[in-house]
């Protein structure tokens, strides 16, 4: 290597600040998507009074084996469901969400700092004809359906009549969601998605849904089965996130699973999408043995999308013992400029009625640097305050009225 001499001062300094951009403070955010602990203070409003997610589940598969879940501090946020819980290694608390809604997109967006004070319309009774009519006209496609629906179900019921007419499978749910089911020898993915692009075209004003989601399959009837390349196009975040926040710093951003179609793209740097959560799990690993500085914000879908809406109780348990087992591997290859978060987004009760997301708290455990062993964080009034802490830990300007974790 040449002496520092012979280099000149401005390129001293660059290299300077590309090396603390390289060793500096690093955060990564698990969404453990639907994973809710009880109902929210509001959650009557919901229709949602007595779910849990996690304790009706603890309930109901006994024996459930996550004890490092436990230990990092879980096993005290369930004292009517866990008793004589583990000494906490972690952090530990609760968030009461804000935002009005309890949809994957209204969740993710508090937790990036950004309250939605109303929210995005949702259609229980189908899509107004005006509005399909629209759609019909720029994909060239008559669609059937439009109603809301159980995915799975909608594609045995319509799956045959679909693969005949080649006409896509429009449908909702109690989310703010417009949904385009399509098998993939009748219409292709790609093709699908395009679909999807023009039905986001259509859908503005009163009838801005919250996402447009592709939902390929494949099979034959009695056993079609909904593959991994399912997209989201989401509406662009209202207002600035800590996302946003750190890319503006000179620092990375990592969005993980779909979390680059939960943002529409804003504020990531890089964006890796994942087929299931052990995909995620190794990305995660992989990404701590990178050399960056900033966020990793990682979503696990498994949880909600393949059990919590299929009401699969035995199926969530699980994932949840998959992830559980995968902790030591991601804390082992986290260093000591590291932070680790674990919350989730909303609930989906797999005990619970209907088959959509419940309205409850949910759980925030931190290890790593910032955060100490058995330290409780209360409960926590807003999501926002996971990007509070975020900012804190990246010494990057707040976004939104979250507070804090650390003091």
């Amino acid at each position: 290597m040449l002496p520092a001499k012979n280099f000149p001062s401005w390129l001293l300094i660059y290299i300077d600040e590309e090396k603390d951009l390289m060793n500096g403070p690093r955060v990564c955010l698990i969404v453990i998507d639907g994973v809710g602990i009880g109902p929210a203070p509001d959650a009557a409003d919901y229709g949602d009074s007595g779910a849990n997610t996690l304790g009706h589940i603890w309930e109901r598969i006994h024996g459930l084996d996550i004890p490092n879940l436990l230990s990092m501090g879980m096993g005290a946020l369930l004292p009517g469901f866990i008793p004589n819980p583990p000494a906490a290694t972690g952090s530990y608390g609760k968030m009461i969400e804000t935002s009005a809604g309890k949809d994957t997109t209204t969740g993710h967006w508090e937790l990036a700092g950004l309250i939605t004070e109303v929210p995005s319309p949702t259609f229980p009774c189908g899509f107004p004809m005006e509005l399909i009519k629209k759609f019909e006209r720029l994909t060239g496609r008559r669609c059937i359906g439009n109603k809301a629906a159980s995915g799975t179900q909608i594609i045995e019921e319509l799956g045959p009549l679909h693969r005949a007419t080649g006409r896509p499978i429009v449908y909702t749910s109690a989310d703010s969601v417009f949904q385009i089911a399509a098998h993939i020898e009748t219409i292709p993915v790609e093709e699908l998605y395009r679909m999807c692009l023009s039905a986001r075209e259509v859908l503005t004003g009163p009838w801005s849904v919250s996402r447009v989601i592709a939902r390929p399959f494949a099979g034959e009837p009695g056993s079609y089965v909904r593959t991994d390349q399912r997209r989201d196009f989401t509406i662009p975040p209202h207002g600035k996130t800590i996302l946003d926040s750190v890319a503006d710093s000179g620092l990375e951003v990592v969005g993980i699973g779909k979390i680059e179609d939960i943002f529409a793209g804003r504020g990531l740097t890089r964006s890796i999408h994942t087929h299931d959560n052990a995909d995620g799990i190794r990305v995660v690993i992989e990404e701590f043995k990178e050399n960056f500085s900033g966020l990793m914000f990682v979503n696990l879908v498994d949880f909600d999308m393949k059990y919590g809406h299929r009401r699969d109780v035995a199926g969530f348990a699980g994932a949840l013992e998959e992830f559980d087992r995968a902790l030591p591997s991601i804390t082992a290859a986290m260093g000591e400029r590291d932070s680790l978060l674990v919350t989730s987004d909303h609930g989906n009760d797999p005990t619970h009625h209907g088959t959509d997301h419940t309205r409850e708290v949910v759980p925030v455990l931190g290890l790593g640097r910032g955060f100490s062993p058995g330290r409780p964080l209360g409960t926590r009034t807003s999501f926002a305050d996971a990007a509070a802490t975020i900012a804190g830990l990246l010494s990057v300007p707040l976004v939104g009225p979250g507070k804090p974790f650390l003091i």
